[in-house]
């Protein structure tokens, strides 16, 4: 199963047409929430900060979360590049078609 269009909708979501029909979209906060790297599988299993601490951001996660590329690693996967500096993630196709909404088949 492989992408035929990448495309994005509006600044918040990404669509996918696959080359078996299905249409899916994406926010892209859930692609950023969901990345599979080992920083934020590691982040999700750590315990929570104290609910007294303010966390310190970068002034990139201050602004809205945006796609500033995606590049095709092999036929296999995909290397998202999120605004807030996150590169380091790589989402195999079907991790892509898994936390995809469908549109139409």
């Amino acid at each position: 199963m492989q992408p035929q269009q990448l495309k994005m909708l509006d600044p918040d979501t990404l669509q996918i047409k696959w080359d078996d029909g299905e249409i899916r979209r994406y926010a892209v906060s859930h692609l950023r929430a969901n990345c599979p790297c080992a920083t934020c599988r590691e982040k999700k299993s750590a315990p929570p900060p104290s609910a007294n601490l303010l966390p310190v951001i970068t002034t990139a996660e201050a602004q809205p979360l945006r796609i500033t590329k995606m590049e095709p690693m092999g036929r296999y996967a995909y290397a998202i590049h999120f605004s807030d500096g996150h590169d380091s993630g790589l989402f195999t196709l079907e991790e892509l078609r898994e936390l995809g909404t469908t549109v139409s088949r």
